[in-house]
């Protein structure tokens, strides 16, 4: 067994607390009493442990971040190291009140108990008696009332707290807790997204001339916003979004934060022109208006070449766009989306600008431009991001896109371009292309052969032709293509079995035929690909050397720019983006010409959550091995020629919420049991032969093809019997006629006389009939 002090550096041994114990207890007593850190993050430890850690009497930091602690914190062990300074204790599943003798860490600085279950009390009475309590971090534990008799005196002056994500309710009129009155030392405060209400709390920036960074969003406060009286040079990072703020933005935010370096107002209400004071801050890097009701023009002179990001989307900004782009020196990201900008960009005279080579992305998407896409984009070589989507730009995609080697993301949907995809576009670093709903046409372009990078390919709603190429497995990062919509014809190729990283594919509304290849059924469809454009965001957090305060990358996403993909399940057309996106998987080959059985190879798909295989001309049965599609939500075989019965074996899909096999050609009984018994009428209607209660057709009187064919052959059996009583019945009626007519005969004489006469006249025709044909014959015969 290892010495304890080379395990205490060991961040992945695996220990549990038990080992931990029988180790303390086997080691020297001076090695233990010298400890001063230990660090067991991600470890999988027992909440045991803490009542172990006591004999560590010289300890200063421990860190048990994450490591699977659950239930309440022990009485005892842990409470009596009264030289502890640092404890880390987050992301574990620890709960309930924090025990009294907490109170004896009296040595305590720095305190992470983020994302746990704990319940805080608003007076924060458990740190009463901590007096060198400097950082407190309680993200997303539960902030509660207490009796209101109940008061205690702090003795700690904070320098930083987080208590983001603490109350969960909607109670109306929540107010900030008290003892944040009485802190005067603090530089960092993060109270987002706990709806607290009332007015933005200004006596908590002029009660801290020290404040660095001020977080509020997620909240309730209304009205206008309200600056200190005094001016504050220290504040670094404002975040008020996400709140009910009214009114323009005061103009006076510039004085009152001459070094601000990050502002947060978005998802605000805000209305008026954008502040021309906020050009005059030389140390903004980032600021974000974005989702308010801001209208008039961008000043130029809000570029500066300090700011970094600027984020203007979903306002109502109007005016020429074209010069903003082109003043952004220094900036690397660039969000005008969602607002009025409107005109060409072409019809501008780029030779007396050099376009900003700073600029990284690009988001103009969601306006009302018009014209032919702007071939100076193309000198934006060292681009990342372009999207112009949602826009009324026409005509063929410009030669010059060919030149942004270094495009990663590139949407120019949802306009009116046409012609054929550039056979040079082939960025080396491209992963995701939105091209759906253009006019575009021809076959796939091989602009996209060997293109080894790319992720997703969305040329839905196009009129794109022929057959899917051959060389469509070259894609070998390929995880989402969307061919929705468009000509293509032909069979789908196996080539599509050949990209592993495939997990959501829509071929439909196409003219595909031939059979479903079955070695569909061999992809993995994978859960985490690499389908989603990521954000980063730091916050501060307790490390060995004590609690970060520097906080330049407090809000620094690699984009703002999200992949979204769209697909048609549940019945229903769905948008996916981040985390679920991440972990959507679904085929959809509906609404084309295939033929043939259903592979059963399918229900290998077990990680797959939609199938759509309607509105095709498929034939056989439905494969009992669906049964082993454990993940589906949504199953759709409607409008097709399947045949036999639903097999009872897919009520084992529990994760099943739409479920279609209309039209088809089944028979039998519906299964009713789990899932099966919320399925509307809708799901089986078109199918005669089914029965159940959901259709209102009892099983024991419903004849299915297979009933029918009985029925006729136990009449078949019985035939002798029915023929028999079918001559009795007829000679009986033969002989009553005859005497019927025998004695109406016998008893009117006048129908006698004319019965004799027309059975005389009957007999003279045949005579001479068969007298002519005689005659005739002989003398044919003679003649010839």
């Amino acid at each position: 067994m290892k010495d304890l002090d080379a395990f205490i550096n060991l961040r992945e041994l695996q220990m549990g607390g038990n080992e931990l114990k029988d180790l303390v207890i086997h080691q020297d007593s001076n090695v233990l009493s010298n400890l001063e850190e230990i660090y067991l993050d991600n470890f999988t430890l027992n909440t045991n442990i803490l009542q172990s850690i006591g004999v560590f009497a010289s300890l200063k930091t421990l860190s048990l971040s994450d490591c699977g602690l659950i239930g309440p914190l022990p009485s005892q062990g842990w409470c009596d190291l009264k030289n502890l300074e640092a404890l880390d204790v987050s992301e574990n599943a620890l709960e309930g009140m924090l025990p009294h003798c907490f109170s004896n860490l009296t040595s305590l600085r720095e305190l992470d108990i983020s994302r746990n279950q704990f319940q805080i009390p608003l007076s924060f009475a458990p740190f009463a008696n901590l007096s060198n309590l400097k950082a407190l971090l309680s993200n997303e534990n539960k902030m509660v009332l207490e009796p209101p008799f109940y008061t205690s005196i702090l003795k700690f002056q904070l320098e930083a707290i987080s208590l983001s994500k603490c109350i969960t309710s909607q109670q109306p009129n929540l107010e900030l807790p008290t003892f944040l009155y009485y802190q005067y030392d603090l530089g960092y405060v993060d109270l987002s997204h706990n709806n607290f209400s009332g007015t933005v709390p200004t006596w908590l920036l002029e009660n801290n001339t020290k404040l660095e960074v001020l977080i509020l969003m997620g909240n309730s406060f209304t009205g206008p916003l309200s600056l200190p009286s005094a001016p504050n040079s220290n504040m670094s990072v404002i975040d008020i979004s996400q709140n009910k703020l009214q009114g323009q933005i005061p103009t006076g935010i510039c004085s009152t934060f001459p070094h601000l370096r990050r502002l947060f107002l978005s998802k605000n209400a805000f209305e008026g022109n954008i502040p021309l004071c906020l050009s005059g801050m030389k140390y903004l890097s980032f600021l974000d208006l974005s989702n308010n009701q801001l209208y008039g023009k961008v000043p130029e002179e809000l570029i500066t070449k300090s700011l970094a990001i600027l984020r203007l989307s979903n306002n109502n900004l109007s005016g020429n766009v074209v010069p903003v782009i082109l003043s952004a020196n220094g900036v690397q990201h660039l969000y005008l989306d969602g607002n009025n900008f409107s005109g060409e960009m072409t019809n501008v005279d780029v030779s007396t600008f050099e376009f900003p080579y700073s600029l990284r992305e690009i988001d103009l998407s969601n306006n009302k431009l018009h014209g032919k896409l702007p071939r100076w984009i193309g000198n934006a070589s060292f681009l990342w991001r372009l999207d112009l989507s949602n826009n009324g730009f026409e005509g063929s995609i410009p030669m010059e896109f060919c030149k942004l080697n270094w495009l990663e993301f590139l949407d120019l949907s949802q306009n009116n371009l046409s012609g054929s995809i550039p056979s040079c576009f082939n960025p080396p670093n491209i992963e995701h292309v939105h091209l759906h709903r253009n006019r575009l046409r021809g076959p796939l372009s091989l602009a996209f052969y060997n293109s080894s990078s790319i992720v997703t390919l969305d040329l839905r709603g196009n009129n794109l032709t022929g057959s899917i190429p051959k060389w469509i497995y070259t894609l070998s990062s390929l995880s989402v293509l969307l061919l929705k919509d468009n000509h293509f014809y032909g069979e789908v190729p196996n080539e599509l079995c050949k990209l592993h990283s495939l997990s959501i594919i829509d071929l439909s509304q196409n003219m595909f035929s031939g059979p479903i290849p079955s070695c569909l059924g061999n992809l993995s469809l994978p859960m985490q690909t690499k389908k989603t454009l990521t954000n980063g965001r730091t916050i501060p957090s307790l490390t060995g050397d004590g609690f970060t305060k520097t906080l330049v990358d407090y809000f620094n996403p690699s984009s703002y720019i999200e992949e979204v993909i769209e697909f048609t399940t549940k019945s229903g057309f769905l948008s996916y983006e981040g985390d679920i996106l991440a972990d959507m998987t679904g085929i959809d080959l509906s609404c084309n010409n295939l033929t043939g059985h259903i592979p059963p190879e399918l229900g290998n798909l077990s990680e797959i959550y939609s199938l759509n295989l309607s509105h095709n001309k498929l034939t056989g049965v439905i494969p009992s091995s669906f049964t082993k599609l454990h993940q589906i939500e949504s199953l759709d075989l409607s409008y097709n020629n399947l045949s036999g019965e639903i097999p009872n074996q897919l009520v084992e899909l529990n994760s099943l919420e739409v479920f279609s096999v209309a039209y088809n050609n089944l028979s039998g009984s519906i299964p009713e049991k789990a899932q099966f018994g919320t399925f509307i009428e809708n799901s089986y209607e078109g199918n005669p032969f089914l029965c159940g209660a959901i259709l209102h057709k009892s099983c024991s009187k419903t004849d299915s093809p297979s009933t029918i064919s009985t029925v006729s052959e136990d009449k078949g059996e019985d035939g002798l019997i029915g023929t028999y009583d079918f001559c009795v019945s007829f000679l009986v009626s033969f002989v009553v006629a005859l005497l019927t007519i025998f004695v109406v005969l016998y008893i009117n004489p006048y129908w006698r006389r004319a019965w004799f006469s027309l059975v005389g006249k009957c007999i003279t025709t045949c005579r001479y009939s068969n007298v002519g044909k005689f005659l005739t014959y002989h003398i044919f015969k003679r003649y010839v």
